[in-house]
């Protein structure tokens, strides 16, 4: 496969066993966008910040998309494959356990993170994903994760880019395949706000 290295930042907390943050942008963000959050969500993880490789009118992007919240499935596929590819390798240079990262996704990057659960269902020990949209459909019935993995799921309830419905289904289609779904409604739009990094850092606090 034509596989690309991707751009990062890693800032390790001096334990190499810890639980590793893996940060992942939303549209037009860089590897820079989310390290001021994981410093909301506590100080005793090591951080790992990509870039997404796909640009879009200069914009970075984790995978390619067809239309607004239409999903170029081949990409994601191809994407999600060469991300964690580049982990694999990345956890051996910097010397992270890579049975220990918790992805934070915000739109763009929480559906890579989904995408990870779904092709690499024992991959992540956990997620948080902001304004989530299911990335591939059809797979109902190819994964499971025997792990039980906590993920966290938060959506605006005036985010009109995400339909309610899907993100229901979604609940269920990682609920039904082993995933242990915390889902919370923000009274807010495509934003993130204080209340979802304050419900996703006591998440975090509960589960790890």
């Amino acid at each position: 496969m034509d596989f690309k290295p991707m751009k990062y930042i890693y800032q390790a907390n001096g334990n190499d066993a810890g639980y590793t943050l893996l940060l992942l942008h939303g549209t037009g963000g860089d590897e820079q966008d989310m390290l001021p959050l994981a410093g909301e969500l506590g100080t005793k993880y090591n951080i790992l910040s990509l870039r997404g490789n796909v640009s879009e009118h200069g914009m970075p992007r984790f995978f390619r998309r067809l239309a607004m919240g239409v999903f170029d499935e081949e990409d994601v596929h191809f994407r999600t494959h060469e991300m964690v590819h580049f982990l694999k390798q990345l956890a051996e240079k910097e010397g992270f356990d890579i049975n220990k990262l918790i992805a934070v996704g915000y739109s763009n990057g929480a559906n890579i993170a989904g995408a990870v659960l779904i092709l690499y269902p024992e991959l992540l020990a956990g997620a948080i994903l902001f304004r989530p949209m299911q990335p591939l459909s059809g797979l109902e019935d190819s994964f499971e994760t025997t792990r039980q993995q906590p993920v966290f799921m938060s959506s605006g309830t005036h985010d009109g880019t995400v339909n309610p419905a899907a993100t229901t289904a979604y609940v269920a289609l990682l609920s039904a395949n082993g995933f242990k779904v915390s889902n919370f409604d923000i009274p807010t739009g495509h934003n993130l706000v204080q209340q979802d990094i304050t419900l996703a850092a006591q998440w975090l606090k509960d589960n790890f």
